[in-house]
């Protein structure tokens, strides 16, 4: 693996032009296929195998023309205090909305409240459904601003009027923090690097990997039923760690100068070693992501997979272009040590000969382990306690800011009709089988009619053959509720009865059955997919290190890290915990995905910082130092390097923290301090201690398996026979001087 990445390494610096020139060439043709392709809307959203899932095919097939995915708006009316909703003034004011509603082109209904009796019992509040063909997301904006119109013309009639549903959806957008997050990257490179020319790559390359990544997935966004959320996520990875990989080579390099190589043989070596660490990194973090798909759910895959090829692709950029633009710099790009005259070149010379930062840190650690142990493990687990109480959901217009008139509208319902109104289940009645459909319908609406916590049944509504109906039922607890959730499964549970007796099939459905599905869909997931994707990377680290308790300790300090993170995330986004700091003006239950998404992705980016930094103390170690003092070598020369990716990563997810997407909002929270807490108490302090700890036990690995391993070479051995060569030095120079 080292000398093919040393010989691509080389050769990159050397066909400079041609390297850059490809890159170039894919972001081209990436931009003019995302210029041409139409806009991203919402992608389909499905749970294949659920019953709601089943139920809502059931409904495409049965009930054909119905638009079942169309957006849907409710225009909510409330009279002023003392007055009826069907005074006459305010029913003439109704009436003209509802009429005006129905003028839309790709609207498909609208209800008249006076008609279908959508009126509270007090007369207060009543409300007007309308029904469009489209989706939110590919609504235009003339019926956007036709829905908002008819509702502010009969606001100056002095009724309330809000409007809920998805037809206001807008697409997420993440504001200016996530410039400042870039901004900040910027600035540690600067300090890092000393250099404005050697921050600058990788910033250039991790943009280019991002503009390809998320170019190609806004091109294939119609095509494969990619939502705007993908790419914002795979903009949010991809960023991090192109930024993060390109800065491993770039410090390798310039540690290569240091030590007096010639610049194509830095290069070459800089990709030998640090681009080994760099693609086993990025398989970790494609294992992670690409193992989303065992949940089998279409959207987190395709979330997963293309967050992957960004990944991919960041890789491929590190270990090619950065190579052929450290070509391009030639001198500007000092070694290792030598800081510009601006940053102060004379105060670092000074202090050449001390210790660094890491170099004491790892001394100290070394010399007390079990004390540094003892405290981060506390320290986590204290910060894990409110993961305990963790509750999950999907957020609906209940969890909107109050700011917002679909919040309004969500509560003036549950106002007027209760709070069940705002999640009624759909019962869908497969009575084809049946030799009696009209007496099936009707038994199963009696039955639901007599269960506990069912405010209302509605009257089943055939499908044209007469052999499958729907029927509506409005609990008495809001979506989000255990109430909710228990009468679901007390329905399905009381569908095998009915099925016995009248051969009906009974299916519940609708957005809070598929919400409830979804989350019990990941729960059943997240084992399984925990034991893939952490087994898969623990075989890969004992392949990179070659030891058992290496790995081990390292998919154990990943739980330690993002259990903790999930702690926090509970604190903030559900207890509220600093949430005006967050932008969080509405707490609830932590999205269902949020647990799976944040293992698969932290895992991945974890692994980053555990192979960079411990394949040093093994590179240390496999050249005869002793294992102490192979830790604060490996720290040394890595931990400046791991400190600032952390820095940088960390910032760069904080600023997804400014998105409306309250999704975006909290995964951008999530994995920002998962970084923090993996990096600088996990790598930076767990990893030594129990290093340290282990003593030569921790890179013990058994004969037979250390035969049967294949040696990938990460530490560079098969580079040490370089060393015995005379260097074609002329050549070398010549090209240092470009």
């Amino acid at each position: 693996m080292a000398t093919f990445l040393y010989k691509l390494g080389r050769l990159a610096f050397r066909r400079r032009h041609f390297a850059a020139l490809i890159w170039v060439a894919l972001l081209t043709l990436a931009g003019v296929g995302a210029a041409s392709a139409p806009v991203a809307g919402s992608s389909s959203f499905s749970i294949p195998g659920t019953e709601a899932q089943k139920a809502f095919d059931l409904l495409e097939n049965r009930f054909p023309g119905m638009s079942a995915d169309g957006a849907t708006a409710r225009v909510v009316f409330k009279a002023p205090a003392g007055e009826k909703m069907a005074d006459k003034d305010n029913k003439a004011t109704v009436k003209n909305a509802v009429k005006v509603l129905g003028t839309g082109s790709e609207v498909t209904s609208v209800t008249d409240p006076f008609t279908t009796h959508a009126v509270s019992k007090d007369g207060s509040i009543a409300y007007a459904s309308v029904k469009y063909e489209v989706s939110g997301m590919e609504l235009k904006d003339a019926s956007k601003d036709a829905l908002k119109a008819a509702a502010q013309d009969a606001r100056h009639s002095g009724l309330t009027v809000e409007v809920g549903g998805d037809a206001l959806q807008a697409t997420p957008e993440t504001g200016s923090s996530e410039v400042i997050g870039i901004a900040i990257a910027a600035v540690v490179l600067v300090i890092t690097f000393g250099s404005l020319i050697a921050a600058g790559l990788p910033l250039l390359t991790a943009l280019v990997g991002v503009g390809i990544g998320v170019s190609t997935i806004t091109a294939l966004a119609s095509v494969l039923d990619l939502g705007s959320t993908t790419s914002t996520l795979a903009m949010m990875i991809g960023l991090a760690v192109g930024i993060d990989y390109a800065l491993f080579i770039v410090s390798r390099y310039r540690a290569e100068l240091a030590e007096g190589r010639e610049r194509e043989e830095a290069a070459g070596r800089a990709v030998g070693t640090a681009g080994s660490a760099v693609v086993f990194a990025g398989l970790t973090v494609v294992i992670a992501l690409v193992g989303l798909s065992v949940v089998n759910i279409p959207m987190l895959t395709k979330m997963g997979v293309a967050a992957a090829g960004t990944v991919a692709i960041a890789v491929l950029i590190a270990l090619t272009m950065i190579p052929a633009l450290l070509g391009y710099a030639g001198r500007r790009v000092q070694p290792a040590g030598q800081k510009s005259r601006l940053l102060g070149g004379g105060r670092a010379a000074k202090k050449a000969g001390k210790p660094n930062m890491g170099t004491r840190w790892a001394s100290f650690v070394v010399r007390r382990p079990l004390a540094v142990l003892l405290l981060g493990v506390v320290g986590l687990g204290a910060a894990a306690v409110p993961a305990a109480s963790l509750q999950l959901g999907l957020p609906d217009d209940g969890s909107q800011p109050t700011s917002t008139t679909q919040r309004r509208a969500y509560d003036l319902l549950s106002d007027g009709f209760g709070p069940g109104f705002n999640g009624p289940l759909m019962v869908v009645v497969d009575a084809k089988a049946s030799d009696a459909p009209k007496t099936a319908f009707s038994t199963v609406r009696d039955e639901i009619k007599d269960l506990k916590g069912v405010v209302s049944v509605s009257p089943a509504v055939p499908n044209k053959a007469g052999d499958t109906a729907m029927i509506t039922v409005i609990p008495d607890s809001k979506p989000s509720s255990v109430t909710t959730e228990d009468l679901v499964h007390t329905i399905r549970g009381a569908g095998g009865g009915i099925k016995a007796e009248t051969d009906a099939t009974v299916l519940v459905t609708g957005s809070t059955a598929m919400n409830i599905d979804f989350s019990q869909k990941l729960n059943d997931a997240l084992i399984p997919y925990l034991a893939l994707v952490v087994g898969l990377a623990f075989l890969l680290l004992i392949v990179v290190f070659r030891s058992i308790l290496v790995p081990l300790k390292a998919a154990l300090g990943f739980l330690l890290s993002v259990m903790a993170a999930l702690g926090a995330v509970v604190a903030v986004f559900q207890w509220g915990w600093l949430s005006s700091l967050m932008g969080v003006e509405e707490t609830g239950p932590i999205m269902s995905m949020m647990p799976i998404f944040m293992v698969g992705v932290v895992f991945g980016l974890a692994m980053d910082y555990e192979v960079f930094l411990v394949t040093r103390m093994r590179e240390a170690y496999v050249h005869g130092e002793k294992p102490g003092q192979a830790i604060v070598t490996g720290f040394k020369h890595g931990a400046r390097v791991v400190t600032a990716a952390a820095v940088i990563m960390i910032a760069v997810f904080s600023g997804f923290i400014g998105s409306s997407e309250s999704m975006i909002k909290m995964i951008g929270f999530g994995l920002a301090i998962a970084v923090f807490f993996d990096a600088f108490v996990v790598r930076m302090a767990l990893v030594p201690a129990v290093l340290a700890l282990l003593g030569k036990r921790a890179w013990w690995l058994p004969k037979w398996l250390d035969r049967a391993l294949p040696n990938v070479d990460v530490e560079g051995e098969g580079l040490r026979a370089l060393d015995e060569k005379p260097r074609e030095g002329k050549h070398d120079r010549d090209l240092a001087g470009v």
